[in-house]
């Protein structure tokens, strides 16, 4: 599933194509994905001007002039895809697709006046959208409860030291918690625990201050480096110009069990353990 990094890659390219555009024409081929679709969605979404683009956690919100949010999430296979029509030259040289030929799992359409197109492609159906009020979005059901973005302020020393503070799960198991911080997933869990020298076995509780402040500014690092590089494609997830993302030859621990760990002078080598059903990469030499 997208993490943050991924979601944030595809906010951004759909940004220059979305934000600001009218939407001249809503399909949507489907009554449902994960969920039911809102009632009357493409009637809703034709006509309206998509004033701002932005991301909560894993989800991307379009804020719309209508007073509705329309709430995206990619789920296993979700891809958000661009392009351009027969003739567009100029928008072609920015979102390098010509419109292609309608695929079955093609579920929501959007055509814009300019003459964009955004196309949400979903073959396992693990993805969702919604329409909310605006004013109201962070009390929806998908989005209430969530913690903390960890690229802003609020997420902080302090907020994780508090966050951790008797917790018997192991760290790894409490990053994931998205009551605790926002967006983290396994892959990068794996990467800025490595890099943070703490092992995903240890407790939670049991992490000095110092090393939590330490591994607030790992995470940051982690994910801002991930976003620089387009998000980590390992299976189905592709950039909205329908680029791969390669943070995932960048993985110091994520999938590379039995290799030498790369944490310089160190000679131990990664292992996988399984948590709560997920792969944990991890060296136990210098990851305690």
């Amino acid at each position: 599933m997208p993490e943050l990094p991924e979601v944030e890659t595809v906010r951004r390219g759909l940004a220059p194509v979305l934000e600001g555009a009218r939407i001249a024409r809503a399909q949507v081929n489907r009554p449902d994905l994960r969920w039911p679709f809102p009632e009357r969605m493409a009637e809703r979404l034709t006509g309206v001007r998509v004033e701002r683009l932005r991301r909560r956690s894993k989800y991307i919100l379009a804020d719309l002039d209508s007073g509705e949010t329309l709430i995206v999430h990619l789920g296993m296979s979700g891809r958000m895809i661009v392009s351009a029509p027969q003739g567009g030259r100029d928008m072609l040289a920015q979102f390098h697709h010509l419109h292609p030929a309608p695929e079955k799992h093609d579920h929501v359409v959007l055509d814009t006046e300019a003459g964009a197109r955004v196309t949400f492609n979903d073959a396992r159906r693990f993805g969702a959208m919604d329409l909310c009020p605006t004013d109201a979005v962070d009390r929806h059901w998908l989005i209430e409860g969530i913690g903390p973005e960890p690229l802003g302020n609020a997420f902080n020393a302090a907020h994780l030291v508090a966050a951790f503070a008797g917790k018997r799960t192991p760290v790894k198991t409490a990053l994931l918690d998205q009551k605790i911080v926002a967006g983290l997933g396994n892959i990068y869990v794996c990467e800025a625990l490595h890099r943070a020298g703490i092992s995903p076995l240890r407790l939670a509780g049991k992490i000095s201050a110092a090393r939590i402040a330490a591994l607030v500014a790992v995470i940051r690092d982690v994910l801002a480096e991930a976003i620089e590089a387009g998000g980590s494609s390992l299976r189905d997830y592709r950039q909205a110009d329908g680029e791969l993302g390669y943070f995932q030859h960048s993985f110091r621990a994520y999938g590379r069990a039995a290799e030498p760990c790369q944490t310089p002078d160190c000679t131990g080598i990664i292992k996988r353990a399984v948590q709560s059903g997920r792969s944990s990469f991890y060296c136990p030499t210098c990851q305690r």
